[in-house]
């Protein structure tokens, strides 16, 4: 007679595979709930992290994720400006920066100080299963759980998304440039290939982040151009005497409830991060959710990690985010790209604590009316909406 399924002993309590912002936040949770947990991360690179840069509205990071989390920010901000034709605005909300380099520093530090954890670089994943994980040597290694957090998926969203597209150069600077706070967004620039904005960040007195973004329709982005475009820029900031560091990046802004984050099972791996639809799509930033997903995980890793804690926070994002979608339809086929920068200006007009809660993913039912409701920005065309999504439903891609 059969006996039970051989189910093989875990070599270890977490298996987290791809080494970026989400599983790295979870690895620092979970070791700060239960130093004595057990964790494998298998990054593909040479090197974790990547070369990213991301930042957080200080209102974003949950009170009791601070004491891990504070090792990671480079560098933060009382406040920020926006900046659009006619209008700029400071907001007083604290703003925070985190990089690669740091990011990896931490993360490598705290697993050397954690002899039961391995960290596996330069080491990719052939199968991977709710409690295993086989690489492509042939090792497979079993854990109690696994996520899936490898980055977003490039062709998830084909024909259902616009795109947040950008080069960013770290710049070094002959004098003070005078910035001192972020400027997260300077649209005073020719309206190209969708909404089109600068984006700085004052790193020292003299050395500037500045990146050339666009959110448009198309994922085809133009390296060259844009370094040209971000040098001519930094003129008026002064003379450039070096590029420290290059990124580049391009993200969906998906307006498909496919991007919502799925229910998930204990039959199969945790797909979170970017993957897993753990952002906020109509702005890009990942952090906060990340933030949120590491925490759970965390705190909830000895118990059931994908029980009611989870289950209700699943439910929050997804309503969050599947507002944030419909925010990308609408501008995304309602308006024509010389006019996108008109939404994001009458949006700055609203109050700072609805600003402060649209981005952490913490809108209330009056604050999503009152940035919809009242008179439409400048360009909006019912009839536009309406002939996008027809074309879109004609390509089957609706």
């Amino acid at each position: 007679m059969p006996g039970p399924p051989h189910n093989p002993p875990a070599d270890f309590d977490l298996i987290l595979v791809g080494g970026g912002l989400q599983n790295g936040l979870i690895a620092l949770s979970a070791l700060h709930v239960a130093p004595a947990c057990r964790i494998a991360l298998i990054e593909a690179d040479d090197r974790l992290g990547g070369n990213h840069t991301w930042c957080v509205h200080a209102r974003d990071v949950p009170a009791r994720s601070r004491a891990w989390f504070e090792p990671l920010i480079v560098q933060r901000w009382p406040a920020y400006d926006v900046r659009f034709p006619g209008f700029e605005r400071t907001l007083d909300s604290a703003y925070a920066v985190l990089d690669s380099e740091r990011f990896a520093r931490v993360l490598s530090e705290r697993f050397a100080q954690a002899p039961q954890c391995t960290l596996r670089l330069g080491c990719r994943a052939a199968r991977i299963e709710a409690q295993s994980v086989e690489l492509t040597n042939g090792e497979r290694l079993h854990g109690r759980m696994v996520v899936d957090a490898r980055g977003p998926d490039q062709q998830a969203y084909l024909g259902q998304c616009g795109y947040q597209k950008f080069v960013g150069l770290e710049l070094e600077f002959a004098r003070p440039h005078g910035l001192v706070r972020p400027l997260l967004m300077d649209a005073r620039c020719a309206q190209l290939d969708g909404f089109r904005f600068f984006y700085l960040l004052p790193f020292a007195a003299d050395r500037l982040l500045i990146e050339e973004t666009r959110f448009s329709g198309s994922s085809t982005l133009d390296e060259r151009a844009a370094r040209a475009e971000i040098y001519r820029y930094a003129e008026r900031y002064g003379a450039v005497q070096r590029c420290v560091r290059e990124e580049r990046g391009v993200l969906p802004m998906p307006w498909s409830t496919a991007a919502l984050p799925q229910r998930g099972s204990a039959e199969t791996a945790l797909v979170a991060g970017y993957r897993g639809g753990f952002f906020h799509p109509a702005t890009g930033y990942s952090l906060p959710a990340a933030l949120r997903v590491a925490q759970i995980v965390g705190e909830q890793l000895a118990h059931e990690p994908l029980g009611p804690p989870w289950q209700r926070f699943l439910r929050h994002h997804r309503a969050q985010a599947g507002y944030a979608l419909q925010l990308n339809r609408l501008l995304f086929s309602a308006f024509a790209e010389t006019d996108m920068w008109g939404v994001l200006a009458r949006f700055y007009h609203l109050p700072e604590a609805l600003i402060e809660r649209f981005y952490a993913m913490e809108s209330s039912l009056t604050d999503r009316a009152r940035i919809v409701l009242g008179r439409p920005p400048h360009g909006f065309s019912l009839l536009r909406a309406v002939s996008q999504r027809a074309g879109r439903t004609g390509k089957g891609a609706a």
